[in-house]
């Protein structure tokens, strides 16, 4: 039997992996077509009471040096330790999978192209939907197809947050409170409820799709923190959902739109009816119209289950770099366009002494728009939903607006 796998980080999913790995060797072995084992765990700790503690090792060069270790799964996390050794392990031609969105968001088009270099793979399906088998899908059943867009909720615990507030009326506040008791969200939550997490997947998924590379500082990202239960109402009166969404699309000359933010999202889209943890990704395409991959974003087992379908796939596949790859873009930054240039129509929830006074005056900036009402609205308070005009120019009125009224809230609808 040849043991030539290895796993770097013995945390949640690198122990999820190794689980899942072991559970299903034998079937695992068959679509393969060889006996194929875990030889290296590599980590800081020492696991005296794991099943495998005698396949924990505390030095990287142990796995480096060895000839018979074919795949390595990368679950450590982060951008510095993880890039060191996922690039030292590339050159020595050992393919490597991974669930580190980070990394992929920061250094994917380099470390895909040193792969491709060594004849190798680098595969990354458990970085952007966890369990949900959606980086493969868009570089193969769909090859066929001009991807136009991609939208998603991409973060499991921002929609958890949201799904409290939606449907048990709790603060922001009190929803997060519960998300951290409950383990879905960190002791510090900002790089899911500032929508870091979500930018990261969004970055991944439109390099893949656009074959150019995203970085996250070329999008504009908002999170959900000013999100209210007055906002949720007012949607809910107008037929619509909040929910966290990152998404992508090329526009007609070639560029490309890509955001995070939260968003109205109308109750009769699919996606307004994704719950709690669950995450699910809209892809549409010019052939096969939209698609929806829907599943666990996140957790031990789902993420594992990505992370042991890419070992099977480069094991299968030794020698040879599995053709996934894009451009190198940092020379190119306009290929996303500044998002207040883009068109889109928003909520604004508006205070002011005499509110109702200024509906006129609304009514000449924006021209046609609705107004959403509430129960028990207070008399201090409008909201309304704009025309689709370019974003600046919605800014610019309220700009305006701000002199006579305070803008309390500013929801893009989707």
């Amino acid at each position: 039997m040849s043991k030539n796998v290895a796993v770097i980080g013995y945390g949640v999913v690198g122990s999820g992996t190794v689980e899942l790995f072991m559970k299903n060797r034998e079937s695992i072995n068959k679509k393969i077509g060889r006996e194929c084992d875990i030889k290296y765990i590599l980590d800081i700790r020492d696991f005296p009471d794991s099943p495998f503690a005698d396949r924990i090792v505390h030095d990287f060069e142990t796995i480096l040096n060895d000839d018979e270790i074919e795949v390595v799964a990368e679950v450590v996390g982060g951008t510095t330790f993880a890039y060191d050794y996922t690039k030292r392990l590339l050159q020595k031609g050992k393919s490597v999978v991974t669930s580190n969105k980070a990394l992929v968001a920061a250094k994917g088009a380099e470390l895909l192209k040193i792969a491709q270099d060594n004849n190798c793979s680098y595969l990354f399906e458990a970085s952007v939907g966890g369990g949900i088998p959606i980086i493969r899908p868009i570089y193969k059943c769909l090859a066929g197809n001009q991807i136009l867009q991609i939208s998603g909720i991409l973060n499991g615990t921002t929609n958890f947050i949201l799904t409290k507030m939606i449907k048990d009326q709790m603060s922001f506040e009190d929803a997060l409170k519960l998300a951290q008791q409950l383990g879905y969200a960190e002791a510090d939550p900002t790089a899911d409820v500032e929508g870091d997490d979500a930018c990261r997947k969004i970055c991944i998924l439109g390099s893949l799709a656009y074959g150019k590379h995203i970085y996250p500082e070329m999008i504009h990202k908002s999170g959900i923190t000013r999100v209210t239960l007055d906002d949720v109402e007012y949607a809910a009166n107008a037929g619509y959902v909040i929910k966290l969404i990152g998404s992508v699309k090329k526009l007609d000359d070639g560029t490309l739109s890509a955001i995070v933010c939260p968003r109205l999202v109308p109750k009769s889209n699919l996606l307004a009816s994704v719950d709690d943890v669950f995450n699910a990704i809209s892809v549409t395409g010019d052939g096969v119209g939209d698609v929806l991959f829907y599943g666990a974003g996140a957790g031990k087992l789902p993420t594992a289950s990505a992370v042991v379908g890419d070992i099977i796939d480069c094991l299968k596949h030794i020698h040879k770099a599995l053709n996934i790859s894009w451009e190198d873009s940092s020379l190119d930054e306009k290929f996303v366009v500044r998002y207040k240039d883009t068109n889109c129509s928003m909520y604004v929830r508006i205070k002011a002494d005499d509110a109702q006074a200024l509906k006129p005056a609304i009514s000449e900036m924006f021209g046609k728009l609705m107004y959403i009402e509430r129960e028990n609205r207070p008399d201090n308070e409008l909201a309304f939903i704009t025309p689709n005009m370019v974003e600046s120019d919605i800014d610019a009125n309220l700009a305006i607006l701000s002199h006579s009224a305070e803008i309390a809230s500013k929801i893009r609808i989707f």
